[in-house]
């Protein structure tokens, strides 16, 4: 699978592109079809489609109706994406694809292999180990679920692109676990985009769900956790949601299919060929 990435000569507005990547984000998070949000937001699915690309036109109405339709405010729909940013230096293909792939992102639903594999492939390369939640949690001084009882999921997300932004910007061969969620954040995934060679780490439903009750944890599948289908439907509709998303990865691997070992030596094949 092919990075999708604005080149330096796009002639979209800064402004469009980060709002229709907010948009996408928003609608990825919640699991709301384009149709769906075109009938809320009273906007045709083909002027969304437009907005999505960062081509449309948007009045402030479009926002107000937007908003309402996700259920948050304009200001928070608008979100940091919407700061004016420079362009990132213009870089030569041969050099940036080689700063690429001296840092490989690890993408999935949470139990589908990205710290356990990660930090095999990191040894193996003799690249640094990081995990991106432990980072969030040393930026904010406070655990995870301390992160979002206290300050919510906006705060998070400040503290997570803030983590990417400096691990991303480290002068050493990196190999990067982020959290599951970290696509449906438009301004995080499309850095980890440009500036990684990404993989997307997939399971079987019941080997996400025996690798995450091993550690402890039912997340994303607390709600539903009373029987074991339940948390199966629960964890399929989160990946529905963000397989678009996911697929946008460089390269694409099913940890299911081998043991450990047999996975770090394919995988470190694939990346090689890559």
């Amino acid at each position: 699978m092919k990075q999708i990435a604005l080149k330096t000569t796009d002639s979209r507005h800064p402004f469009l592109v980060a709002l229709g990547q907010q948009v996408r984000a928003l609608r990825a998070k919640i699991g709301m079809t384009r149709k769906q949000l075109s009938q809320a937001a009273r906007i045709s699915e083909r002027h969304l489609a437009n907005l999505e690309g960062g081509t449309g036109n948007v009045s402030v109405l479009i926002l107000v109706e937007l908003a309402k339709a996700f259920d948050v405010t304009v200001p928070q729909l608008l979100g940091e994406t919407m700061q004016e940013k420079a362009p990132p230096a213009a870089l030569s293909s041969k050099a940036a694809g080689s700063q690429r792939h001296q840092r490989i992102a690890l993408i999935g639903l949470r139990g589908a292999g990205k710290s356990t594999l990660g930090a095999l492939l990191a040894k193996s390369l003799g690249f640094r180990f990081i995990e991106i939640s432990r980072e969030i949690e040393r930026l904010a001084g406070s655990s995870l679920p301390e992160i979002y009882n206290l300050y919510g999921d906006a705060a998070y997300r400040r503290f997570e692109r803030q983590a990417i932004r400096e691990i991303v910007a480290l002068k050493e061969p990196i190999v990067i676990a982020t959290p599951g969620g970290v696509v449906t954040d438009g301004d995080s995934f499309e850095l980890l985009l440009r500036q990684c060679t990404t993989v997307w780490l997939q399971a079987k439903p019941l080997d996400h769900l025996s690798r995450v009750r091993a550690q402890g944890d039912n997340r994303p599948m607390a709600a539903t956790r009373t029987t074991q289908r339940a948390a199966i439907d629960d964890l399929k509709s989160i990946l529905q949601t963000r397989e678009l998303l996911y697929a946008r990865a460089d390269i694409a691997f099913n940890t299911s299919d081998y043991d450990l070992a047999t996975c770090r030596k394919l995988l470190l094949e694939r990346l090689q060929a890559a």
